[in-house]
């Protein structure tokens, strides 16, 4: 059979990635929507020198790393959980924004149906005071509806409220807590001198997300961009990472 994996090749696609927890070996992440993936390996040597002129004269290697870099502009929840190591629940104190206006016997009613209102988690303000400088005072709070002190019926005001949520993504992310570790599979393909298409993949063993995220929102420019970066590790075999041809199927013996 000829030697199909001494040809050369070119890569110009990028990986769809699995992460797998690396304790119980369970996906956890499937990512077929990065932008560029990339993988780097690193290491140091140090010498001995001697003699004159001080030339080098021993090597000594180590110190082997590696770095698993994705970057991305589609991001899920998903994701965003595995970058921080936050923890996923379906449960969040949301902040509400509204104008209303006042009603009869001073009355005031938000849009939302969803919210149940509390008097200490409310505040009111008259629509003119665009620096919240001064609150009205609220006597009671009852489901959607605030009664006020007092007031104007028809004058606008605007209502601050928190109220929680039990249908959300949300991601509480403490200061004591850490991606975990997980194993990636990658696959993409690269493509050789005379166009046979040879799958590529690679597997790293133990990998870490560094505890960095950058979310960013602008109304202009490209869609943000988020970057993961996860520190290669070793399993308890030494092993880090495998790099592995596919040959083309359409390839077969001469």
């Amino acid at each position: 059979m000829a030697n199909i994996f001494g040809k050369q090749m070119a890569n110009r696609e990028v990986c769809d990635l699995v992460f797998v927890d690396y304790k119980t070996q369970k996906p956890f992440l499937f990512c077929d929507y990065a932008n560029t993936s990339s993988q780097e390996l690193t290491g140091e040597n140090v010498f001995a020198y001697g003699g004159k002129g001080h030339p080098k004269k021993i090597t000594f290697s180590g110190e082997r790393a590696g770095t698993l870099t994705i970057e991305t502009q589609i991001q899920t929840p998903k994701l965003w959980e595995l970058m921080t190591g936050g923890k996923a629940s379906k449960t969040a104190s949301i902040m509400q924004r509204e104008k209303c206006k006042i009603e009869a016997s001073n009355k005031v009613n938000v849009s939302n149906k969803k919210a149940t209102l509390k008097k200490e988690t409310v505040w009111v303000y008259s629509a003119d005071d665009t620096n919240l400088e001064t609150e009205l005072k609220v006597t009671s709070v009852t489901s959607q509806e605030i009664t006020l002190e007092s007031g104007e019926v028809g004058n606008e005001v605007i209502v601050f409220y928190l109220t929680e949520r039990s249908d959300v993504y949300n991601i509480n992310i403490k200061s004591t807590d850490f991606p975990k570790a997980f194993t990636v599979y990658g696959d993409t393909y690269m493509k050789t001198t005379d166009e046979d298409i040879m799958p590529y993949l690679f597997k790293a063993y133990k990998v870490i997300p560094q505890a960095n995220m950058s979310l960013s929102f602008a109304n202009s420019g490209d869609p943000g961009t988020v970057t993961l970066t996860c520190d290669m590790m070793v399993d308890d075999d030494g092993n880090m990472l495998d790099l592995t041809l596919l040959p083309d199927e359409s390839v077969g013996e001469p």
